[in-house]
């Protein structure tokens, strides 16, 4: 495995086939991007696009809320991992590289009416859980 690459295992609550297999750690120039862009407006974009939908359904469906949690864990641990802290800065930067990572895969987000969120694919619960960091820690 390439230095600055780690493995990312699919979790059991996970139905869609794709994931992401690898992902490039491209968070530092990703972060100088959205910090240049206004981390709020990148948080928001992110929040009008999946974050909103996503915190609905995590106060509905406790399968969602646990889902969005563990991933709300692993952003934390992403960010800890780069000596980064918990603000609007680190979490638009690591936000925006999901959505890129999204984009490369070919991964567009599902209307929201059409969401199964008992369902939902990887990006969307790792997106909402950057919201739901973002709207715990005052960045939205």
């Amino acid at each position: 495995m390439r230095s600055g690459c780690g493995s990312v295992v699919a979790p059991s609550y996970c139905h869609t086939a794709a994931y992401i297999g690898r992902m490039t750690r491209e968070l530092s120039a990703t972060l100088l991007l959205a910090a240049a862009a206004a981390p709020g407006a990148v948080l928001n974009s992110i929040l009008n696009q999946v974050g909103a939908e996503g915190l609905d359904a995590a106060q509905r469906i406790p399968g969602v809320m646990a889902a969005v949690d563990q991933h709300a864990a692993a952003v934390r641990e992403s960010l800890a991992a780069e000596d980064l802290a918990l603000a609007a800065v680190p979490l638009a930067g690591y936000g925006s590289s999901v959505v890129a990572a999204a984009t490369r895969m070919g991964w567009q987000p599902p209307e929201p009416s059409r969401t199964d969120w008992s369902r939902a694919h990887w990006f969307q619960l790792r997106l909402t859980a950057v919201c739901a960091l973002a709207v715990t820690h005052g960045c939205v």
